[in-house]
């Protein structure tokens, strides 16, 4: 109990004396993974959309050709960023730059240089992702909007991307939980996140576990507050669960207008309409109710 006891004391003094550093780096932390997530999902998206472009034998060589250079160099992209660490990729892109150039080309915004490296691993992944969401989506849509007179980009953006982007919703929001968490790597670089103000609060005090722990508790905060937030957002875009009826005509079929398990159709034993219908027909000597 001591330990604990001496545990919320160490944490006290270094939130006295570091406290602004350490709301600066949630503040920086979060901007940092908010922003790139969503550049990292418009690259996902733009990749997987080109993965995707249908492309059959007999189409023109010269399609074919540029259609195959395009997949092999998205291909190569996703394989690299994946399979490297966003440690490693930080120091190639911010380090390797003035190397191979000799301090031609460098990166002068630790921001810009920090949202580079986070965004173009996120899209990456979300390459893989998107991919995945666009060929979930049944083909038979792609053949009914193609029926009408869609175009393929016509086709893509207004009946395949809203339906895949709703079944890589939890894709999105993990990256994004990822991306909190995975920017603590950007102190190799200098950017100042969470992770730094704890490095620093360390080297200035040598309370590296009360630190830890404060850095535990805020990054777990974090985390949790997004996945609550994501899960509102997913509940949102899965609309209401009960839908009003779309035919009111008695004599017309309305099979697979209902679609809430208590209503059932106006042909249905659950219904109101086939009840009452069913208390009033003896009132006048015949049964009306089942055909």
């Amino acid at each position: 109990m001591d330990k604990f006891v001496q545990l919320a004391a160490d944490i006290g003094k270094l939130w006295t004396k570091y406290g602004g550093s350490y709301v600066t780096g949630i503040r920086n932390t979060l901007a940092l993974a908010l922003v790139a997530t969503v550049i990292g999902c418009l690259i996902g998206f733009v990749c997987g959309v080109l993965n995707t472009i249908p492309c059959a034998k007999n189409d023109p060589p010269v399609k074919r050709f540029f259609l195959g250079l395009i997949r092999v160099i998205v291909r190569v992209y996703v394989e690299v960023f994946r399979g490297t660490p966003m440690v490693l990729q930080a120091v190639f892109m911010y380090y390797g730059l003035p190397y191979f150039t000799d301090n031609a080309v460098k990166f002068t915004n630790i921001w810009v240089a920090a949202v580079l490296v986070v965004s173009v691993n996120t899209g990456a992944y979300m390459a893989e992702s998107v991919r995945g969401g666009i060929i979930s989506i049944d083909p038979g849509q792609t053949e009914g909007a193609k029926a009408i007179g869609m175009n393929h980009v016509q086709t893509m953006t207004s009946v395949i991307l809203p339906q895949a982007l709703r079944n890589i919703m939890p894709q999105i929001g993990n990256n994004f939980i990822i991306n909190v968490k995975d920017t603590s790597v950007m102190f190799i670089i200098g950017f100042p996140d969470f992770f730094a103000a704890h490095r620093a609060a360390v080297g200035a005090s040598y309370l590296y576990f009360p630190s830890a722990t404060v850095e535990m508790a805020g990054y777990l905060t974090m985390t949790l507050i997004a996945s609550f937030l994501l899960r509102w957002v997913e509940k949102k875009l899965d609309g209401d669960s009960s839908y009003e009826l779309v035919q009111t005509d008695q004599l017309t079929m309305t099979a697979g207008t209902y679609n809430h398990p208590g209503k059932g159709s106006p042909f249905d034993e659950q219904s109101k309409e086939y009840r009452d219908q069913i208390q009033q027909d003896p009132q006048h000597g015949r049964m009306r109710g089942g055909r």
